[in-house]
């Protein structure tokens, strides 16, 4: 987190500095073909502290874990090329994603951005103008395939037991804002969205689903999210 932001917003707005955004080079493959089951795949990740998995072994996060769940459905898929960092708010994302200056392109993305914009209360019309230019970003390294890219939605951190004390009707309205501008984007531009709210809303506050500081999701959430991820990605290359 930026040094001007005190240490307590850097731990709620799921900041960290000491964890830097994984790059890692991957081969690509033209999904075009009929039996992509026998090819080798590639998966660019976009996001925050949600896709780096902050406080949780590299393997335990969700890109890593539905990673490893397609492969054991028979899918070849190279491990994800992630662009994300805890604390990250879209703009930041933006800049991220320039600076790693990724030049190729990708069978599968997946974009889950915003919390540290809510929680910044960065004005949702900024959210919705760089949300837009992720998603257009996001296509473009699926290489045109809008198919191939699946925006998750902002799971509501207010039900943790970090959020005591705080407004969490507040919260919860202005996250379900925040989701509402990137599932309409999304519908728009054709591309999958996976709700993962409901299932954090109900089950977030458990410490089973918690890392030690209450507030970032354990592996064993991320897992969760991690099936709901696989499904709808071999859904879709089930089609082709």
């Amino acid at each position: 987190m930026k040094t001007r932001y005190s240490i307590l917003i850097a731990i709620v707005a799921l900041c960290s500095s000491f964890q830097q955004p994984a790059i890692a080079s991957t081969y690509n493959w033209n999904m075009n073909s009929k039996d992509s089951s026998q090819h080798t795949l590639t998966y660019l990740a976009l996001g925050d502290s949600y896709t780096i998995g902050e406080m949780v072994p590299a393997d335990r996060s969700y890109p890593n874990q539905a990673t490893a769940l397609l492969n054991k459905k028979g899918r070849h898929i190279n491990p994800p090329t992630i662009i994300a960092k805890t604390g990250w708010r879209t703009d930041e994302l933006i800049q991220g994603i320039a600076n790693a200056n990724l030049t190729q392109k990708f069978d599968i993305v997946t974009l889950l951005i915003g919390v540290n914009n809510q929680y910044q209360n960065i004005d949702t019309a900024i959210y919705h103008t760089e949300f837009v230019q992720l998603l257009k970003t996001a296509i473009a390294f699926a290489n045109g395939n809008k198919h191939h890219v699946f925006i998750l939605s902002i799971p509501d951190w207010g039900v943790t037991p970090f959020a005591n004390g705080r407004n969490l009707e507040k919260i919860a309205s202005q996250i379900d804002d925040y989701n509402r501008i990137n599932k309409e984007e999304s519908k728009k531009a054709g591309v999958n969205y996976i709700n993962i709210t409901s299932l954090y809303r109900d089950i977030g506050d458990d410490p089973a689903y918690l890392v030690g500081d209450k507030l970032h999701p354990s592996g064993k959430m991320y897992e969760k999210w991690a099936k709901l991820v696989a499904n709808a990605i071999e859904t879709q290359l089930k089609k082709e």
